[in-house]
Formats: C-alpha cells, structure tokens, sequence
C-alpha cells in the first residue's frame, strides 16, 4: 500500500511538473506569435536590411564593450520598428528610443509609457538626436556601460536572457520587453552576433562548416544559412 501511495505522488509530481512545462513553452510561443505578428505590420524587408545595415557594427561594439550585440539589435528592431519609426529617420537617427539630449541635440516627440501594471499612456518626451547611425549605437554602448545598467554585461550573465530581463523595467517601462526582446533574438538567430566576425581566414578553405551567408554580409555556420532561408521562404508564402 505504501509503495501505490508513492507511485501515485510521483505520477501526479510528474503530472504538474509537465503541465508547468507546457505552459512555460505556450506563453513563449504566444509571447513569440505576438512579437512577430506585430512586426510584420512593419516590412520584413525592412527588418531584414536594419539586421544587415547595423549587425557587424554591433558585433564589434559588443566585443569591445561587453555587451551582447544580439540584445543591441533586437533593441534597435523594436525601438525603430525596424527602422522605419520618425525618431529613427533623418535627421535624428535615433534608434534606440533613448531620451534627453546628445551634445546638446533632442527632439520633443509624443510616445507610449507603462505604469508598471501594464497599462499604457501616451507623453511627451524629449530624445536624443544623432547626425549618424553609428553615433546612435555608439552612446546606446556608452549608456548600457553605466553601472545602472550592469545587469546587462557578458561579464555578469551567463546568457542573452539574463540581460533582457535586466533592461525589463529599467530600461523600458514595458513588462513584456524581455519577452519581445527574447523572441526577436530566437526569430532572426541574432546570437550569431554575439561571437567574433568569421572571416575567409579564419573559415580556410578546406572547412565546410562555414558558408557566406547574403542574408548577413558576411561568413555564418551552415546551419544558420538553412535558418536565414526558412525563415525568408515563410515570411514570403
């Protein structure tokens, strides 16, 4: 009797734990569903080519400043909605939301805030302007090296999560940042910038491994080519 006892406490332990699982797995794809519905209101192409335009500027920023280029990238396809938001235009080249002035330079424009419950209203915010896109990466890498913001370095995470969940209510106001963040960086296999560049050297001649990849500009592991041109081939169905 007592060994069906603890058989039947294991089986509905095991019950629980798997029903937690699923659940955990559910909320990410909706979480992920819901990111990627709302960015295709925006053009792919547009993703596709700010991803291009910014990802090896990134990967050395975030080499040189530890920093996770993936995150850097999901943030400036979020905050710029793919670079097609006004503040991300000319002649501001903001594409990181970040607020206040730069060098003296900002813009006054109406946007959306979280109380912290959820709860979205609307106000009007000064922004930092830039004369260059890569001004713009450059004090976003100066500002995340502010101890406030050590939540976010390599040095101190153990992966990409961690420092997503850090800039959740500090850096946005939003509660489901880290999730939108999170799920741009697993759609468009963005850790791939998060190591050093791959180039024709380093790739030699004789390793099969390593492919150029026209989708980045520049040399990816085969695998990530074959995600590059599912993920193309299921956006343009």
């Amino acid at each position: 009797m007592k060994d069906k006892r603890i058989t039947k406490f294991c089986l509905i332990c095991a019950t629980v734990v798997t029903c937690i699982t699923l659940g955990i797995n559910l909320c990410f794809q909706r979480s992920t569903k819901a990111v990627i519905t709302e960015f295709s209101e925006a053009s792919t192409t547009a993703t596709a080519d700010l991803i291009t335009s910014i990802g090896e500027t990134a990967r050395q920023i975030g080499q040189e400043r530890n920093l996770y280029a993936s995150v850097m990238i999901a943030q400036a396809i979020l905050e710029s909605n793919s670079g097609q938001s006004v503040l991300s235009q000319p002649p501001y080249y903001n594409f990181f939301g970040i607020k206040g002035s730069y060098n003296g330079n900002s813009v006054t424009m109406l946007t959306w805030e979280d109380d912290g419950n959820g709860n979205a209203y609307e106000v009007h915010q000064a922004f930092r302007t830039y004369n260059s896109l890569s001004d713009s990466l450059n004090d976003y890498a100066n500002l995340l090296s502010w101890d406030l913001y050590s939540g976010t370095w390599k040095s101190n995470t153990t992966s990409y999560q961690d420092a997503t969940a850090a800039l959740t209510g500090l850096y946005a106001t939003d509660t489901s940042y880290a999730d939108k963040l999170n799920a741009l960086i697993e759609q468009y296999g963005l850790t791939t910038y998060d190591s050093p560049m791959i180039t024709e050297e380093t790739v030699g001649a004789d390793n099969s491994n390593y492919v150029w990849n026209h989708y980045r500009g520049s040399y990816t592991t085969v695998a990530i080519l074959a995600e590059d041109e599912a993920w193309i081939d299921f956006v343009s169905r």
